[in-house]
């Protein structure tokens, strides 16, 4: 069992040193788009005289390859990036394997269970698409969620089901979830109409990104997450999950994604412009980084 109480020391510190980290997950080859964002994840740790941590998001395991992550290694050390704890070489918050890292996720499962935080669902995504009737918002993903489970299983006591099931937080709906983003400023989402009850347990039995993410950048004191504008509004569902679980966000840096040119963000299915194929052409990473 893992102590919550340990998780994140930085709470009651009065000025932690800066810790920020890179977290690209092996599901393909990292892009330009990931390189400038991780840059500036370097860049804002070196002005803060901070720590670099790497931490490899290995949790998928249906686009996992160990390809991708002896690739994601050699990438980022071609581009210039330094790391000073990782899964290459270790640090005092070992293991930084996502995947060696279950004792944390289930830990902090049990607490939100007992907390009455979450419940079970056994929607597919299937089930959700075809019952849900407004458009989520155009900077997440993620189809607002319209309570089918939550109404089947209304309390913690509630009988679980017997067919396969994911485990959902229940979000309070009508309130309101502000943060100051280093970026974009003060940003303010609405529970229940900005983002829905989300899934923090897959029917897989795998956390799913958004409990994975708490949980690791809690346990690793993490003070500031820098990441792509298209988590915005997961960084509202995870403020929640730090107070359900009785920690401290971390401060938010929000980039803005690097598009083609079509206007598409990057995705890694752009070969084109992956690190690994811009090296191959005989790029450079300092050319590459000119003008960020």
């Amino acid at each position: 069992m893992v102590n919550f109480s340990t998780l994140n020391p930085q709470s009651t510190i009065a000025n932690p040193k800066y810790r920020g980290r890179l977290a690209p997950s092996p599901t393909g080859y990292l892009h330009l788009g990931h390189a400038r964002t991780f840059w500036t994840a370097q860049s804002r740790a070196r002005a803060h005289g901070g720590e670099l941590i790497l931490r490899n998001d290995d949790l998928d395991s249906t686009r996992y390859k160990m390809e991708f992550v002896e690739a994601m290694l050699e990438d980022l050390r071609w581009f210039g990036f330094e790391w000073s704890e990782g899964p290459d070489i270790g640090g005092k918050f070992a293991p930084y394997n996502q995947s060696e890292r279950m004792s944390f996720y289930r830990a902090a499962l049990e607490k939100l269970q007992a907390g009455g935080f979450i419940y079970p669902c056994t929607c597919s995504r299937k089930d959700i698409q075809s019952a849900i009737t407004a458009p989520h918002p155009e900077n997440d993903e993620e189809p607002i969620y319209p309570g089918t489970c939550r109404e089947k299983f209304p309390t913690p006591s509630s009988q679980l089901p017997t067919a396969k099931y994911s485990w959902r937080f229940r979000v309070p709906d009508g309130e309101i979830i502000s943060f100051v983003d280093g970026n974009y400023g003060e940003q303010k989402l609405v529970a229940g109409k900005d983002f829905g009850d989300f899934v923090v347990w897959r029917h897989d039995g795998v956390p799913a990104y958004q409990l994975s993410c708490v949980v690791d950048d809690a346990a690793m004191q993490i003070t500031e997450v820098v990441r792509g504008a298209d988590l915005l509004v997961s960084t509202a569902r995870q403020i929640l999950l730090y107070r359900a679980l009785g920690q401290t966000p971390p401060k938010f840096f929000h980039c803005e994604l690097m598009r083609d040119e079509r206007g598409e963000r990057l995705a890694k299915r752009h070969d084109a412009l992956s690190l690994r194929t811009l090296r191959a052409r005989g790029e450079s990473a300092e050319k590459l980084r000119a003008g960020w």
